[in-house]
């Protein structure tokens, strides 16, 4: 199994010291497209639907989770950074609520640029992007 180390996981907690996020476990993140994403109670969120990877690292750093009733469905970004697998769903560090409240797109929607900075913001992660100015996510 191999790890990797998503990015934005720096970000600045109420001691306002920046701290490092736990690395993400797995073989390939892509695979789990379909199955629960859950919370850390256990609670179910939804079914993930797509991963986004860092653009410059290329290590997988937000999936979108599918949430909302039938005809009413919309896309959610979820951090992965300490994100755990196991045979039936992948288990996030973010609660339901947090969740359920983020940034999301339509189901056939894509995330625009001046989207990304709030994606980020939303889980109190730090937004920068590329040093020519380039978007922070890519879509696989």
């Amino acid at each position: 199994m191999s790890t990797v180390k998503p990015a934005g996981c720096r970000n600045t907690g109420k001691s306002g010291q920046a701290r490092e996020c736990a690395l993400f476990e797995a073989e390939d993140i892509r695979d789990w497209r379909g199955h629960d994403v859950v919370d850390p109670a256990g609670s179910k969120i939804g079914s993930l639907e797509a991963v986004y990877f860092d653009t410059a690292t290329e290590q997988p750093t937000f999936a979108t989770v599918k949430v909302g009733m039938v005809g009413r469905h919309r896309l959610v970004f979820v951090p992965l950074f300490e994100a755990r697998v196991s045979p039936d769903h992948v288990r996030v560090t973010a609660d339901k609520k947090l969740v359920k409240d983020a940034p999301s797109i339509d189901t056939d929607g894509e995330l625009t640029a001046a989207e990304e900075p709030g994606v980020f913001e939303h889980y109190g992660l730090r937004y920068e992007p590329g040093t020519s100015g380039e978007r922070r996510l890519g879509r696989r």
